[in-house]
């Protein structure tokens, strides 16, 4: 392999985890510290949250590499279990011995035994739970159950939940609030800066016995661009890099061999279109003012100034009309003069593109569309900030049949050989979208539109049936709320029994639902189906022409 071409000892990019290898950047070494005072004294429950690669995995292995003094760790790698299954999963792991017949409660009380026995010889005991965002919310309950067990002191079981974005989402559930409120520590893990993506592929290749520099700095920063910062995705492309330079022969990798690299190794380029990502943001939000001056210096311009200059213009000064040779037909009564330029370009896609507005600014269009009291703050997160407000942002790849579907406004992506430029989609018929612009709505034909969209697409949603996907077998008070959504929209028949539980009728009445509105069908009420529901509801901005 490349090993040998490039003098490493071994492969630096890995995708297992190697304790040699860890990088820990500031914001790992803070995630880190939580949960080490989740093992402490006087530790509680503490909550770990990471997008897919960014690290989670290898900061509780390093908190296991600890070897900590009077700990005892129980693991649950796979939380997709009964409440029995998992209790049962807790007790095998701690070595906690139970009698048949086995149920919940000789399970539970067979593990209270244990942890008084340890408290009383001076050990602590942690139960760590990955993977916890795919908890069925009947497991959960168990967990905060298992919190309850206690001395007049002191916790026995100190708990840590390690888990994707969507865990906070979970738990942001109404029927989960009580578990929430006893989290006693909270932490994000964010992916790498720029800078820190550099310092980590450095450091894993000195660490394999690179004595040179094999990937330039503008390399590394197309490595940061592709992989986001998600260590997983460096080592994936960084890999697949090493591979094509060793097959070409050249020992230096550049930013052209990033490219190809992340091309094969992830697919489609991941698009620049992130509102939340914060340094993009600031550098946009840097430049909003002076794109904001340009576009009204030009809207004077076109529509103030140049009319009136020509207005003004004295009469003698017009030229003297030209002598018709003899013999010439007379003009036509009222023909019009040779028409001057147009001041806007004569096409529509020359008209969209000419003034491209901030992201920043689209997306406060957006929100304003929703509510004309909805602002957004300066800085951080946007779709953060709108959750709050029970709006959310969907990302997706799609269609312009998709769109119509969806039936919302949305913020697209358009390539351009300069690069990207996003606009604001307001309009959609059959065969033209219109798009808000500083000088109105600017119409232009799908069949143009079709070589520079990439089907990237960002649009808001109103969480006002339920805060999150439920299945059959769920417990949800949202669960009635469901019911009466698919009764104003579809006219479907809400049962007289009808209570907090995701049953089998409900899932029949949701796929008949989804068939109708042509979404996937599958009866789980996911994002697409609680956007679907908010049809028709007086808040809810529509995109204009749209048939549906």
């Amino acid at each position: 392999m490349y090993t040998q071409f490039f003098h490493l000892r071994e492969m630096p990019f890995a995708i297992t985890p190697d304790p040699a290898y860890l990088y820990m950047s500031p914001r790992h070494q803070e995630a880190l510290g939580h949960l080490l005072y989740g093992t402490g004294q006087h530790g509680g429950f503490v909550q770990l949250t990471g997008e897919v690669g960014t690290g989670k995995t290898t900061i509780v292995r390093t908190l296991l590499d600890q070897r900590l003094a009077d700990v005892d760790v129980a693991m649950v790698h796979n939380p997709r279990q009964s409440e029995m299954e998992f209790v049962q999963s807790i007790c095998d792991e701690l070595h906690v011995g139970y009698q048949a017949p086995v149920t919940l409660k000789t399970l539970v009380d067979a593990l209270n035994s244990h942890l008084l026995k340890s408290h009383a010889e001076g050990r602590r005991t942690v139960l760590i739970i990955d993977e916890a965002q795919n908890l069925r919310p009947e497991v959960l309950e168990q967990v905060r159950l298992l919190t309850n067990l206690e001395t007049t002191k002191d916790k026995l079981l100190r708990i840590m939940l390690i888990g994707q974005p969507e865990l906070s989402e979970l738990l942001a559930r109404p029927d989960l609030r009580q578990l929430a409120q006893r989290i006693t520590a909270r932490f994000h893990l964010t992916p790498l800066s720029a800078a820190e993506t550099t310092e980590y592929i450095q450091h894993r290749l000195r660490v394999a016995g690179a004595e040179t520099e094999i990937f330039t700095p503008a390399a590394c920063q197309q490595v940061h661009r592709y992989a986001r910062g998600i260590p997983r995705l460096i080592n994936i492309v960084c890999d697949r890099a090493l591979l094509g330079a060793y097959s070409q022969g050249q020992r230096r990798i550049t930013p052209e061999m990033i490219r190809h690299a992340a091309r094969e190794a992830i697919g489609e380029l991941p698009t620049t279109f992130d509102p939340g990502a914060p340094r993009r943001w600031a550098s946009i939000e840097t430049l909003s003012a002076v794109a904001l001056a340009v576009c009204t210096l030009a809207f004077l311009y076109t529509f103030v100034i140049a009319p009136r200059l020509q207005a003004e213009a004295p009469a003698a000064a017009a030229p003297a009309p030209a002598v018709a040779p003899a013999g010439a037909p007379p003009a036509a009564p009222g023909a019009a003069s040779p028409a001057a330029p147009p001041a806007l370009p004569a096409s529509q896609m020359e008209q969209l593109l000419r003034m491209p507005q901030p992201l920043p600014d689209l997306m406060g269009q957006l929100v304003r569309l929703w509510g004309a009291q909805l602002r957004l703050p300066r800085g951080g997160n946007p779709c953060e900030a709108l959750s709050r407000d029970r709006l959310e942002c969907y990302r997706s790849n799609g269609s312009w049949s998709d769109l119509g579907q969806i039936n919302r406004p949305a913020i697209l992506v358009l390539k351009l050989p300069q690069g990207e430029q996003h606009v604001l989609l307001r309009e959609l018929t059959t065969t033209h979208a219109g798009f808000d612009t500083p000088f109105g709505v600017v119409r232009v034909a799908l069949s143009e539109l079709d070589t520079l969209w990439s089907g990237d697409f960002l649009l808001l949603w109103r969480r006002d049936t339920a805060e999150a996907p439920l299945r059959p077998g769920d417990r949800s008070p949202a669960v009635p709320l469901v019911w009466e959504r698919l009764a104003e929209l579809d006219g479907i028949a809400i049962p007289p029994e009808v209570n907090t539980y995701f049953g089998r009728k409900l899932e029949d009445a949701l796929r008949q639902f989804q068939h109708q509105r042509g979404l996937p069908v599958d009866g789980v009420l996911n994002t697409r189906t609680l956007i679907a529901l908010g049809d028709g509801q007086p808040s809810t901005p529509t995109l204009l022409g749209n048939p549906r």
